[in-house]
Protein backbone atom coordinates (compact mmCIF):
# COMPACT_ATOMS: atom_id res chain seq x y z
CA UNK A 1 0.00 0.00 0.00
CA UNK A 2 1.18 3.38 -1.15
CA UNK A 3 1.26 5.88 1.47
CA UNK A 4 0.38 9.31 0.43
CA UNK A 5 1.77 12.77 1.57
CA UNK A 6 -0.99 14.55 3.37
CA UNK A 7 -2.80 16.09 0.24
CA UNK A 8 -5.81 18.50 0.86
CA UNK A 9 -7.50 17.17 -1.66
CA UNK A 10 -7.37 13.79 0.02
CA UNK A 11 -8.20 14.68 3.22
CA UNK A 12 -11.11 16.62 2.35
CA UNK A 13 -12.54 13.77 1.06
CA UNK A 14 -11.40 11.55 3.71
CA UNK A 15 -12.85 14.01 6.44
CA UNK A 16 -16.32 14.27 4.62
CA UNK A 17 -15.89 10.08 4.98
CA UNK A 18 -15.00 10.27 8.56
CA UNK A 19 -18.62 12.86 8.89
CA UNK A 20 -20.47 9.87 7.72
CA UNK A 21 -18.65 7.30 10.09
CA UNK A 22 -20.29 8.98 13.23
CA UNK A 23 -23.73 8.77 11.91
CA UNK A 24 -23.14 5.17 12.28
CA UNK A 25 -24.64 3.28 15.58
CA UNK A 26 -21.46 2.85 18.30
CA UNK A 27 -21.69 -1.36 18.68
CA UNK A 28 -18.55 -3.44 20.22
CA UNK A 29 -18.93 -5.81 17.28
CA UNK A 30 -18.02 -3.31 14.46
CA UNK A 31 -15.85 -0.84 13.27
CA UNK A 32 -18.04 2.19 12.18
CA UNK A 33 -16.77 3.50 8.73
CA UNK A 34 -17.51 6.19 6.25
CA UNK A 35 -17.21 5.80 2.33
CA UNK A 36 -17.95 7.97 -0.39
CA UNK A 37 -17.76 7.26 -3.94
CA UNK A 38 -16.02 9.90 -6.04
CA UNK A 39 -16.33 10.89 -10.07
CA UNK A 40 -12.44 12.10 -10.04
CA UNK A 41 -13.30 14.04 -13.65
CA UNK A 42 -15.47 16.48 -11.95
CA UNK A 43 -14.52 16.47 -8.33
CA UNK A 44 -18.34 15.15 -7.39
CA UNK A 45 -19.61 12.64 -4.37
CA UNK A 46 -22.20 10.66 -6.61
CA UNK A 47 -22.69 8.02 -3.45
CA UNK A 48 -22.13 7.87 -0.16
CA UNK A 49 -22.38 5.46 2.81
CA UNK A 50 -21.72 4.11 6.64
CA UNK A 51 -21.84 1.01 8.38
CA UNK A 52 -24.91 -0.03 9.47
CA UNK A 53 -26.68 2.63 7.02
CA UNK A 54 -28.45 0.41 4.71
CA UNK A 55 -30.55 -2.63 6.32
CA UNK A 56 -28.97 -5.71 7.27
CA UNK A 57 -25.30 -6.08 8.62
CA UNK A 58 -23.80 -3.53 6.03
CA UNK A 59 -20.63 -2.11 5.66
CA UNK A 60 -20.34 1.44 4.71
CA UNK A 61 -18.35 0.48 1.20
CA UNK A 62 -21.46 -1.70 0.88
CA UNK A 63 -23.83 1.04 1.17
CA UNK A 64 -22.15 3.32 -1.07
CA UNK A 65 -22.61 0.52 -3.91
CA UNK A 66 -26.34 -0.31 -2.73
CA UNK A 67 -27.13 3.21 -2.50
CA UNK A 68 -25.77 3.76 -6.10
CA UNK A 69 -27.27 1.34 -7.59
CA UNK A 70 -30.88 2.17 -6.62
CA UNK A 71 -30.05 5.36 -7.65
CA UNK A 72 -29.40 3.80 -11.04
CA UNK A 73 -31.92 1.37 -10.86
CA UNK A 74 -29.58 -1.16 -11.65
CA UNK A 75 -28.01 -4.94 -9.32
CA UNK A 76 -24.98 -4.13 -7.87
CA UNK A 77 -23.64 -6.55 -9.81
CA UNK A 78 -23.77 -4.09 -12.84
CA UNK A 79 -22.36 -1.05 -11.51
CA UNK A 80 -18.98 -0.67 -13.34
CA UNK A 81 -21.31 -0.13 -16.51
CA UNK A 82 -22.32 3.19 -15.28
CA UNK A 83 -19.20 4.39 -13.11
CA UNK A 84 -17.69 7.00 -14.43
CA UNK A 85 -14.51 6.11 -15.78
CA UNK A 86 -11.93 7.37 -13.09
CA UNK A 87 -14.39 6.74 -9.51
CA UNK A 88 -12.37 6.84 -6.56
CA UNK A 89 -13.33 5.15 -3.44
CA UNK A 90 -12.22 7.27 -0.25
CA UNK A 91 -12.96 4.98 2.60
CA UNK A 92 -11.79 5.59 6.28
CA UNK A 93 -10.63 2.23 7.02
CA UNK A 94 -9.15 -0.41 4.46
CA UNK A 95 -12.12 -2.67 2.69
CA UNK A 96 -12.76 -5.64 4.85
CA UNK A 97 -11.41 -9.11 3.16
CA UNK A 98 -13.02 -11.60 5.52
CA UNK A 99 -16.65 -10.80 7.10
CA UNK A 100 -17.51 -13.15 9.91
CA UNK A 101 -21.13 -12.66 9.05
CA UNK A 102 -20.86 -14.83 5.65
CA UNK A 103 -21.63 -12.04 3.75
CA UNK A 104 -19.13 -10.56 0.46
CA UNK A 105 -16.64 -8.78 2.28
CA UNK A 106 -15.74 -5.18 0.51
CA UNK A 107 -12.64 -5.88 -0.91
CA UNK A 108 -14.63 -8.49 -3.27
CA UNK A 109 -17.36 -6.45 -3.83
CA UNK A 110 -14.55 -3.79 -5.40
CA UNK A 111 -12.70 -6.78 -7.34
CA UNK A 112 -16.19 -7.68 -8.88
CA UNK A 113 -16.91 -4.29 -10.20
CA UNK A 114 -13.45 -3.98 -11.85
CA UNK A 115 -13.98 -7.32 -13.64
CA UNK A 116 -14.96 -5.90 -16.90
CA UNK A 117 -11.86 -3.89 -16.68
CA UNK A 118 -13.39 -0.96 -15.24
CA UNK A 119 -15.17 -0.33 -12.05
CA UNK A 120 -12.90 1.62 -9.45
CA UNK A 121 -9.37 1.43 -10.22
CA UNK A 122 -8.36 3.46 -7.14
CA UNK A 123 -9.34 3.10 -3.22
CA UNK A 124 -7.89 6.15 -0.77
CA UNK A 125 -8.09 4.87 2.79
CA UNK A 126 -7.09 6.86 5.93
CA UNK A 127 -5.99 3.80 8.34
CA UNK A 128 -5.10 0.09 8.26
CA UNK A 129 -8.35 -2.22 9.73
CA UNK A 130 -7.46 -3.34 13.17
CA UNK A 131 -6.59 -6.74 13.47
CA UNK A 132 -9.22 -6.68 16.50
CA UNK A 133 -12.38 -9.06 14.60
CA UNK A 134 -11.03 -11.00 11.88
CA UNK A 135 -6.89 -10.99 12.18
CA UNK A 136 -4.94 -9.54 9.42
CA UNK A 137 -6.80 -8.08 6.52
CA UNK A 138 -5.55 -9.24 3.11
CA UNK A 139 -7.98 -6.92 1.30
CA UNK A 140 -5.40 -4.11 0.15
CA UNK A 141 -3.26 -6.71 -1.02
CA UNK A 142 -5.80 -8.64 -2.90
CA UNK A 143 -6.83 -5.00 -4.35
CA UNK A 144 -3.59 -4.24 -5.36
CA UNK A 145 -2.38 -7.58 -7.09
CA UNK A 146 -5.62 -6.92 -9.32
CA UNK A 147 -4.06 -3.24 -10.35
CA UNK A 148 -6.31 -1.37 -8.11
CA UNK A 149 -4.24 1.13 -6.59
CA UNK A 150 -4.66 1.59 -2.82
CA UNK A 151 -3.70 5.01 -1.13
CA UNK A 152 -2.98 4.97 2.52
CA UNK A 153 -3.47 8.93 3.24
CA UNK A 154 -1.82 10.00 6.74
CA UNK A 155 -3.45 12.91 9.01
CA UNK A 156 -6.67 11.50 10.74
CA UNK A 157 -5.80 8.38 11.77
CA UNK A 158 -6.29 8.88 15.91
CA UNK A 159 -9.27 10.35 15.05
CA UNK A 160 -10.42 7.59 12.64
CA UNK A 161 -10.06 5.17 15.03
CA UNK A 162 -11.46 6.92 18.09
CA UNK A 163 -14.85 7.18 16.04
CA UNK A 164 -14.16 3.41 14.37
CA UNK A 165 -14.07 1.89 17.81
CA UNK A 166 -16.59 3.64 19.82
CA UNK A 167 -18.93 1.47 21.44
CA UNK A 168 -15.91 -1.58 22.06
CA UNK A 169 -15.49 -2.33 25.31
CA UNK A 170 -12.13 -1.53 26.58
CA UNK A 171 -9.30 -4.20 26.89
CA UNK A 172 -9.09 -3.27 30.33
CA UNK A 173 -12.82 -3.83 31.16
CA UNK A 174 -12.69 -7.49 29.43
Amino acid sequence: METGKVSAGHLTYLRQALDLARLSPPKPTNFRVGALLLNASTNTVIATGYTLECPGNTHAEQCCFIKFSQAHNIPEDQLADVLPEHTILYTTMEPCAKRLSGNVSCSERILRLGETGKGIRKVVVGVREPEKFVGENEGRRKLEDAGIEVLLVKGLEEEILEVATAGHVPASDR
